[in-house]
């Protein structure tokens, strides 16, 4: 049964979009326009209220130079904001220091409040690190960048983090919303605005912008790096062997001889220090190689299955796909390098010419 189409909210959501130094420019600039389109671009109906009104909001009003100094404009102070509907932190950017916490108190303090006023907290990417601050997320599910994933849990160990997910929605009003890895964030005002204008308002903005949901989750983009600041020098050493040698008949009998450990004590130290078994290692060294094979050869899929290791190629297939959640295929096809970025002489429609 088709979900039923939402109705439009009768006036305009306030929306407050938070400029830190920290914010990336184009995360910030996306949402704003994104957001603005349905009354910018007449998506909406004659005489209809447009759903949401976007005000930049800072620490204080004026040109606030963000992330690699790109100045924006803050058109007020959040302590000139009774309230408002929803708050969205964009992106931050995030130097080798990490995210330091405590810059912001008073903007935490508001953000506290407006959330005990009925607002939505939406945070793009990294923007979690700042929204996590207020402790609204603790013992809540939430995503962020795999790539600042292992930072995160070390800042905030009580949010529950899905790296892997485009957008987690979680609190008791489903008021804690969350997009993962850079421009998921397409994937929230696509949300938002579904949510709030409709999904055909959210369908005609998804086509003015050529915007695409992320469906098939983050888990392809992610690449595979094993743990190796365990401490565990045994392990250590199986594993520099094993990332040059997964392809291999039998790795994991292999390291096991290698080592001057009993198999089960192998086994369990193995798994304490890398967070994965050993032969579970061993398949994502070898997803992580044919996912690089299909982006950067022509090579038949059997022809890579056999070549990191797999003999019977069906169960290959089933295993990329269960890591990566695509087929070797449709993996292909989404990640390769198109034929024009190649320096191969493009046709008139953009393809490669023969």
């Amino acid at each position: 049964m088709a979900r039923p189409e939402l109705p439009a909210e009768s006036t305009p959501l306030h929306v407050s979009l938070i400029a830190v130094p920290e914010a990336a420019v184009s995360t910030l600039a996306g949402i704003f326009d994104v957001l603005n389109a349905p009354a910018l671009m007449g998506l909406v109906g004659p005489g209809a209220p447009a759903p949401f009104r976007v005000e930049v909001v800072g620490e204080k009003k004026g040109m606030q130079p963000l992330a690699g100094g790109v100045p924006f404009e803050v058109k007020r102070s959040f302590d000139e904001i009774a309230s408002t509907d929803i708050v969205i932190v964009p992106s931050v950017v995030l130097g080798p220091g990490g995210w330091q916490r405590g810059r912001y108190p008073r903007l935490l303090d508001w953000v506290r409040r407006m959330h005990a006023s009925g607002a939505m907290l939406c945070s793009a990417c990294s923007g979690i690190f700042l929204l996590a601050e207020t402790g609204l997320f603790d013992g809540k599910d939430a995503t962020v960048h795999f790539w600042y994933a292992a930072a995160f849990k070390d800042l905030y160990p009580e949010v529950v983090i899905h790296p892997e997910r485009v957008l987690v929605i979680s609190g008791l009003r489903q008021e804690l919303v969350c997009s993962g890895a850079s421009t998921t964030w397409h994937d929230l005002v696509l949300y938002l605005t579904a949510r709030h204008a409709g999904a055909t308002t959210a369908q005609e903005v998804a086509r003015l912008f050529a915007l695409q949901w992320h469906q098939d989750g983050l888990a392809p983009f992610i690449v595979f790096e094993g743990k190796s600041d365990h401490g565990d020098g045994e392990i250590q050493s199986a594993q520099q062997w094993l990332g040059s040698h997964f392809g291999v008949a039998n790795p994991v009998d292999e390291m096991i001889k290698r080592s001057a450990l009993a198999e089960r004590t192998f086994k369990r130290r193995f798994t304490a220090a890398t967070g994965l078994s050993p032969i579970d290692y061993v398949q994502r060294l070898r997803i992580e190689d044919a996912k690089r094979r299909l982006e950067r050869t022509e090579a038949p899929v059997d022809e890579i299955s056999w070549r990191v290791g797999y003999e019977d190629p069906a169960f290959f297939r089933r295993l990329f796909k269960r890591t990566t959640g695509m087929a070797p295929g449709a993996y292909r096809k989404r990640f390769r390098i198109p034929d024009f970025a190649r320096g191969q002489a493009a046709g008139p429609d953009g393809r490669a010419s023969a």
